[in-house]
């Protein structure tokens, strides 16, 4: 356990960091989903309305550097060609 009070800030910096980094995850984990949900039932319009959102989340968490960028391009491709292949 941290004895200086310094270490104790830096426990509290990092818990803090931590739960955000958590949020933006989960909430970008959502968004793709949501997308997943509206291939699998077929609805092709619905899930590109859907990739657009979960695009902005997911590149909004690259910006701040919790996922690499070239990750979310990946993700976002992924999704992109699975909506292609609806028929």
């Amino acid at each position: 356990m941290a004895n200086t009070k310094s270490a104790k800030a830096k426990i509290r910096e990092i818990k803090n960091k931590t739960d955000f980094n958590k949020s933006v995850k989960n909430r970008y984990r959502t968004f793709i989903k949501k997308v997943e949900l509206n291939i699998v039932a077929g609805k092709k319009e619905d899930a590109q309305i859907a990739l657009k959102e979960a695009e902005s989340e997911i590149m909004s968490a690259s910006s701040k550097k919790i996922i690499h960028q070239k990750t979310a391009s990946r993700k976002i491709s992924r999704l992109a060609n699975k909506i292609k292949s609806i028929k």
